[in-house]
């Protein structure tokens, strides 16, 4: 690796710090972080917040002022070249003069891709693609799969103890972890578009599926001084419409939808004043909601980059089967719940060993007396990630 190769990892890798920050806020947006270096200085750094407000790169030319003209910008997703809810940022670096460009990757849309870059080099600016670019995927996972018109990218969570039981046979969940993976949970929550459980879950445990502190006050999620959590869509399948009108959920800040294949209109019109959108879906073989069609709408229609599936091993069961999942957070409790505790996952009759459905662990870590294991469906791992 060449010395300036090294000058611009070094500097991308800063980028891709700055655009952690905005992992909570930036939905439906990208997540993105912008450097820029004049004569071995950072002059100006800068990442993008909240949807709607400046993006990283004008954060940065703002803080930089005269001393971007003749700089390097490390972005690390290609700067936009279209009018949205703010100006072009190709556009706005040509104008602040900036000598050279270093971006981790292109744009995922395909009718943009490429466009900010021959912008920059219209202009004169050398640009440089693809430093530390599997780094900066990874960041932005969700958005890649809406950009390329793929399902949402989904990450399974569920608690379990030792001997794979989420509940009792009653349905009492809670509290299987504790306190740390529960933290952990939280921002899972807070880093996805929309959290989805099934009816089960509301009608055990009248699950709240919002983001928040915990009841002793550890903030899990930072959150700006005078702005509130930004709260994923939750979103509840109901494909018969059990759920209460006085269900937790309802009256939480943010969304509820709830995906049913019912047409009662008289429940529909008493969920709806209860504070829920109804969204009637085609049923599947078994008479359940079709979990393509939703995973569809949430893409399409609610532009959700990252879904987290938060539910009992029915819903679980059926979105491994259809190939939903891509990663799996699965939690667990130093405890034992017994042979009559409810299972993991529903997966019909695997009789032979062939019908195994492998996991490839990336992780094993501890979260206080728990432990959190990530792993990848093998079947879609080579299939959706980028």
């Amino acid at each position: 690796m060449s010395a300036q190769s090294r000058t611009d990892a070094f500097y991308m890798a800063h980028a891709i710090r700055l655009a952690e920050r905005g992992r909570y806020t930036t939905d439906p947006n990208p997540r993105v972080g912008c450097v820029l270096v004049r004569e071995g200085e950072i002059v100006g750094e800068g990442a993008h917040m909240w949807a709607g407000e400046p993006h990283a790169e004008i954060h940065a030319i703002m803080a930089a002022g005269d001393r971007v003209r003749g700089a390097t910008a490390y972005v690390t997703l290609e700067p936009c070249s279209h009018y949205g809810r703010t100006p072009p940022c190709s556009k706005a670096l040509i104008d602040a003069g900036i000598a050279r460009l270093v971006v981790a990757m292109t744009d995922p849309n395909p009718q943009v891709a490429g466009r900010g870059f021959q912008m920059c080099r219209d202009a004169g600016i050398e640009v440089v693609e693809g430093v530390l670019e599997e780094e900066a995927r990874a960041l932005n996972r969700g958005f890649i799969a809406r950009m390329t018109g793929r399902l949402p990218y989904t990450r399974l969570k569920m608690a379990m103890s030792l001997d794979g039981r989420t509940a009792m046979a009653s349905g009492e969940s809670q509290w299987i972890t504790g306190a740390a993976a529960r933290c952990e949970v939280q921002r899972l929550r807070a880093s996805s578009s929309a959290v989805v459980t099934g009816i089960g879950s509301i009608l055990d445990d009248d699950s709240r599926l919002t983001v928040r502190a915990e009841p002793d006050g550890v903030a899990a999620v930072p959150c700006e001084p005078g702005r509130s959590y930004r709260q994923p869509l939750r979103v509840v399948v109901d494909s018969t419409l059990r759920m209460p009108v006085d269900a937790q959920c309802l009256s939480e800040p943010g969304a509820t939808l709830v995906a049913t294949t019912s047409t009662d209109a008289d429940k529909r019109s008493a969920l709806e004043q209860a504070g829920a959108s109804c969204l009637v879906l085609p049923a599947n073989a078994e008479g359940r909601v079709d979990l393509v069609a939703l995973w569809r709408y949430l893409g399409d229609q609610e532009a959700c980059n990252d879904i987290l599936l938060e539910t009992g091993a029915t819903l679980a069961g059926e979105a491994l089967t259809l190939g939903l999942v891509d990663e799996l957070h699965l939690f667990m409790a130093p405890t034992l719940m017994g042979g009559q505790a409810r299972p993991l996952f529903e997966l019909g009759p695997l009789a032979k060993m062939s019908d195994q459905r492998r996991l490839l662990i990336e992780d094993v870590r501890a979260f206080g007396s728990d432990w959190r294991i990530l792993a990848r469906p093998e079947a879609v791992a080579n299939t959706r990630l980028e």
